[in-house]
């Protein structure tokens, strides 16, 4: 999940400063892209692995037919790094995707008031596809984070099994809804 989320923020990111430059990009250099790769999956590490390390654990999650954080241990330990989960892993990775697509549709709409007919196409085809992004995004992930900070910081059994099981295939199947948006929605695919 955490990769999924990560790696989001770096296409947004990546999206909007390849749209935004003035130069042709280089398609034959993937140093770019293999740092992109790598700097998510360093990311996706540093914050998967403290569990394995003492910081909070793992543990059967719902009806116990997942793995995830433990979500329902109300030690110290355990809050500080679903907080800094949550944010480092959430939060930020949401305000990149809606600082690059918001920069990029400013970009465009500069671009779009110079230039009539196209631009304005594009304009809408490039708002179309932030908009869905950033509702799948929503879709797929706050119900789960709901689930979470209510699982920790909620009554104790307020959470069922039953009703966990939803958000997290929510969360788990935004992987398949991703690709789905970029080929629907982007003519150079």
């Amino acid at each position: 999940g955490i990769i999924s989320l990560i790696s989001l923020a770096v296409l947004s990111y990546e999206r909007c400063c390849t749209m935004t430059r003035t130069a042709e990009p280089d398609t034959t250099n993937y140093r770019k892209t293999w740092t992109g790769i790598i700097l998510s999956w360093a990311y996706s590490l540093l914050w998967t692995v403290p569990p394995l390390l003492g910081w909070s654990s793992y543990g059967p999650e719902g009806p116990g037919i997942t793995c995830s954080v433990n979500w329902h241990s109300r030690d110290a330990n355990n809050v500080s790094y679903i907080i800094c989960l949550f944010i480092f892993c959430l939060v930020i990775p949401f305000a990149i995707i809606v600082y690059s697509y918001g920069k990029l549709l400013c970009a465009v709409r500069q671009v779009s008031s110079i230039h009539k007919g196209p631009g304005r196409r594009r304009e809408q085809r490039v708002l179309v596809m932030v908009v869905v992004m950033v509702v799948c995004f929503l879709l797929c992930w706050l119900p789960y984070a709901a689930v979470a900070l209510i699982a920790t910081f909620g009554q104790p059994g307020l959470i069922t099994p039953a009703a966990s099981i939803i958000p997290a295939i929510l969360a788990k199947s935004s992987t398949v809804y991703n690709p789905i948006i970029y080929v629907f929605l982007n003519k150079q695919v």
